[in-house]
């Protein structure tokens, strides 16, 4: 990994952020990803006291709504990955409660989250995407699995990129590269959901591209681009440290990079995103960048993009997240 060694600067926007009050940060959750999103929402609520701002760190359990009741913050970062937590259903309850909250609304986190709307959302901005079927498990069932999965190889070709619709970290993913394999990728992604998404496989460069707005407007930070050792960037792959190299920046060419940067913006724009999303690219070797998912709640452990970001544009995590925060904490007075 290559990045810049710096001091403390201010986020984006220019001024020091003041945060009014304490801050919730939401981690933990029962989906697959529980124990990313305690290590994601550990380090923002460390990140955020080292800027000064008071911080708590709260699971989402049947007390939390009686916790945040009885000691009301001024505002909630929610860290929750996975479809409890990035589908839009806790943002709607803060909403029910007039918390300000860090991140997108329930809305754009519904279409967001749904990676086949999102493909087909951000297809018609212009943004190259992988063809791809969505079908449920009750389709497989009740039309014979062998019959279907026949027809999606003959219509999209190998390889193939098999996952679960609605699900994150590369849970329940596999590169298929004949037949024989697609029976289980299947079955493996239904083990997280109950619609499968079959995209074409595209070889290339993987790149994440975050995008972060403080007030002043959307910005890309610096793509990076990750090369896991066994070529396939799975779960493993994301969160063993060691296990894949990140390079910031990216060994992309200056015109890609920025072209990675646009795409990244323009998804942020057209999913309706706010504050702080990901998007998570392929370029191929004609040098077409492809969209592959976005992401409302990025990850922030030691080995997650967003930081490496953050880090290589010489940010600081705490300031920036203050600025986040301090963004939302004016956006609920405004609406107030």
């Amino acid at each position: 990994m290559t990045s810049t060694t710096e001091s403390p600067a201010t986020p984006p926007g220019g001024a020091e952020a003041a945060v009014p009050g304490r801050v919730v940060v939401l981690a933990g959750g029962l989906s697959h990803e529980r124990d990313v999103s305690l290590r994601s929402g550990r380090r923002v609520a460390e990140a955020l006291r080292g800027a000064g701002t008071e911080t708590e760190v709260l699971d989402v359990d049947s007390r939390l709504l009686e916790r945040l009741a009885a000691d009301r913050p001024a505002c909630v970062v929610p860290m929750l990955h996975g479809e409890t937590g990035e589908d839009g259903a806790v943002r709607e309850v803060l909403e029910l409660l007039d918390l300000p909250y860090v991140g997108a609304a329930p809305v754009a986190c519904r279409t967001a989250f749904d990676k086949p709307t999102a493909k087909a959302v951000v297809a018609r901005a212009g943004v190259h995407t992988p063809a791809s079927v969505c079908l449920p498990h009750e389709t497989f069932r009740e039309l014979g699995a062998g019959k279907v999965m026949s027809a999606i190889v003959d219509r999209l070709g190998l390889p193939l990129m098999v996952k679960p619709a609605r699900s994150g970290s590369a849970l329940g993913c596999s590169v298929v590269r004949s037949p024989a394999d697609l029976p289980h990728a299947m079955v493996d992604a239904f083990a997280y959901g109950a619609l499968t998404l079959v995209e074409r496989f595209v070889a290339g460069t993987e790149v994440a591209v975050g995008v972060v707005d403080d007030g002043s407007g959307p910005r890309a930070l610096s793509p990076v681009s990750i090369h896991p050792d066994g070529g396939v960037y799975d779960y493993t792959a994301r969160y063993t440290a060691g296990s894949t190299e990140f390079r910031v920046p990216a060994t992309l060419s200056e015109e890609l990079a920025a072209e990675c940067a646009r795409v990244a913006v323009l998804v942020h724009e057209t999913l309706g995103l706010r504050d702080l999303s990901r998007s998570d690219l392929i370029v191929d070797a004609d040098g077409v960048v492809w969209f592959l998912e976005a992401n409302v709640a990025p990850g922030f452990t030691e080995t997650s993009t967003v930081p490496l970001a953050v880090q290589a544009d010489g940010l600081d995590l705490g300031r920036l997240c203050a600025s986040l925060v301090a963004g939302a904490t004016a956006r609920g007075a405004h609406r107030a």
